[in-house]
């Protein structure tokens, strides 16, 4: 391993070889497989809920009962889930290195690859989510029923009418457009001033990088809150919460934290980036163990605003997930309370762990699934209601997603040489020293 004060070659190159290429085909196909056996077992009627839902209890059963659930539902959800969860982790690496240009932060320079191949996921995503909204909208989103802006129609409903110039489709639809577009645009951006830098030096294109950096955390700063109503809060069309937006961003923010981290780790111990110290994975583990917190925070403040203040109308969307249903998100929801906030910190707490790799890589492990879980409850009850649960489907689209990431990841970081030789902080990221 390279010394603190050693200055390796900037020279490496990321070989995404034939034999990876093959794993990762045959964790998309094993992921095929599983979601066709799930499916299978579904239209048979096998592992079915059956469950005495407690009435009022959220607009999921309320339409359920009117148009009638079908076992597709559950297979559009994971694509859902799936695709909200990776778009987050994908947007996050561009979230990363936006806020470090613009914090003219030279440490993470060094690894600055990693968080700038991430984003190369988008348009994958993009096409699950606009393809799952054009065929399920209407098994997954209440709202999008016609008859709930109708006075004269018997499925009128008042509050959710209340709602009908944001929750429109045509204007959703437009949104979900705008958000792929302007963060996957921008990010081309970046990424071609960072290749250009490597092949031309100078300032020139790491000063343009600020400025576009900074027009993406504006732009990101608005669309990270909407696209969290859109995504997920808009599914329990009825509740609202004005924190959700910093909520969503921060399980985003940590779980693209835990990736990033996760990968520099893993491409570290295969002999890349050796210029990567333990002062980096330690801040990166600092990194995570403090968004873990911030993450809690904001998960409790939400909770607590709502039972403090005695607000029963918002009470129901933790009805559903503490005893509704059966009870069935009972253990994912208190399985997202310890993986995300309980495990990082007593794993992270100390200096030490957070220079060690195995720690780190357990941690991030944690942090992945954890968040997942965090997604899984809050999308699912809304969705599928009683009809959830865990079972090929849901392993087999976490296959899928997990491998085709790391294939654009992957591919992504053989494109460019893996340190951006050029960047005019590189140097200090390798002595970089805490």
């Amino acid at each position: 391993m390279a010394s603190v004060h050693a200055i390796p070659s900037l020279e490496q190159e990321y070989e995404f070889t034939g034999e990876s290429k093959r794993r990762l085909l045959i964790g998309i196909g094993a992921g095929v497989a599983l979601v066709a056996i799930g499916a299978f077992l579904l239209a048979s009627g096998v592992g079915e809920h059956s469950h005495e839902v407690v009435q009022g209890q959220g607009h999921s059963t309320g339409h359920e009962g009117e148009h009638g659930y079908k076992w597709t539902t559950r297979l559009w959800a994971n694509l859902w889930l799936n695709g909200v969860y990776f778009t987050g982790i994908s947007v996050i690496g561009m979230f990363f290195i936006s806020y470090n240009y613009l914090a003219q932060a030279g440490w993470s320079s060094v690894f600055k690859r990693i968080p700038e191949a991430m984003p190369a996921f988008l348009p994958v995503t993009a096409v699950v989510i606009l393809v799952t909204f054009f065929v399920a909208g209407h098994d997954l989103f209440h709202w999008t029923h016609e008859g709930l802006y109708d006075p004269k129609s018997e499925d009128y409903d008042p509050i959710i009418a209340g709602k009908h110039g944001f929750l429109n489709t045509p204007f959703y639809i437009g949104r979900l457009i705008f958000y792929f577009v302007a963060w996957y645009g921008l990010w081309r951006l970046l990424r071609n001033f960072s290749l250009r830098e490597d092949l031309e030096g100078g300032t020139e294109y790491y000063d343009k990088s600020i400025k576009f950096g900074v027009v993406f955390l504006v732009v990101f700063a608005v669309t990270s809150s909407t696209s969290a109503w859109d995504f997920v809060m808009s599914i329990d069309s009825h509740w609202f919460s004005t924190m959700f937006g910093w909520y969503t961003l921060a399980s985003w923010h940590v779980a693209g934290l835990a990736v990033m981290t996760l990968t520099v780790v893993t491409l570290r111990e295969r002999g890349y980036l050796q210029a990567v110290n333990e002062n980096h994975l330690h801040d990166l583990g600092k990194f995570m163990f403090a968004f873990s917190i911030f993450w809690t925070y904001v998960w409790f403040a939400q909770f607590m605003l709502i039972y403090y203040a005695n607000l029963p109308e918002e009470t129901i969307y933790y009805r559903e997930r503490f005893s509704g249903y059966g009870g069935i998100y009972k253990a994912p929801f208190f399985i997202t309370l310890f993986l995300n906030f309980v495990f990082p910190f007593l794993v992270l707490m100390t200096r030490d762990a957070k220079r060690v790799t195995n720690i780190l890589k357990i941690a991030c492990w944690g942090i992945i699934v954890g968040h997942y879980f965090d997604f899984y409850t809050n999308i699912m009850p809304g969705t599928v209601g009683e009809h959830g649960g865990f079972g090929p489907i849901e392993f087999g689209m976490i296959l899928i997603f997990a491998c085709g990431f790391m294939w654009s990841m992957s591919a992504q970081l053989a494109k460019a040489n893996l340190y951006p030789k050029n960047h005019p902080m590189i140097e200090e990221a390798i002595h970089h020293d805490i």
